[in-house]
């Protein structure tokens, strides 16, 4: 496709309206692309929440273990207990 023939087709399209053309639908294609472009925005939303800031609650379990990780590195607890006290939470 020659620069010509592209540049024609872009000052078409632009004078007759686009895909819709000179008619009163013309509002169709405008809500389809914004609808399109607002879709896109909630995905990019969507996708960075779920997988780039990473952060997600943590389980009851999780917490659990992170008290009774805690309290071994207080020392409140002996090793013994501290891996019975881990199996059972597992």
């Amino acid at each position: 496709m020659s620069l010509d023939t592209l540049a024609s087709s872009l000052v078409l399209f632009n004078h007759h309206g686009g895909p819709w053309g000179d008619s009163e639908y013309w509002w169709i294609g405008r809500l389809i692309m914004f609808l399109f472009f607002i879709a896109l925005i909630a995905l990019f939303f969507w996708f960075m929440r779920r997988n780039a800031w990473g952060h997600h609650e943590p389980s009851p379990i999780e917490r659990a273990q992170g008290i009774l990780a805690e309290r071994y590195a207080r020392g409140e607890i002996d090793g013994e207990e501290y891996r019975e006290r881990l199996s059972q939470l597992q």
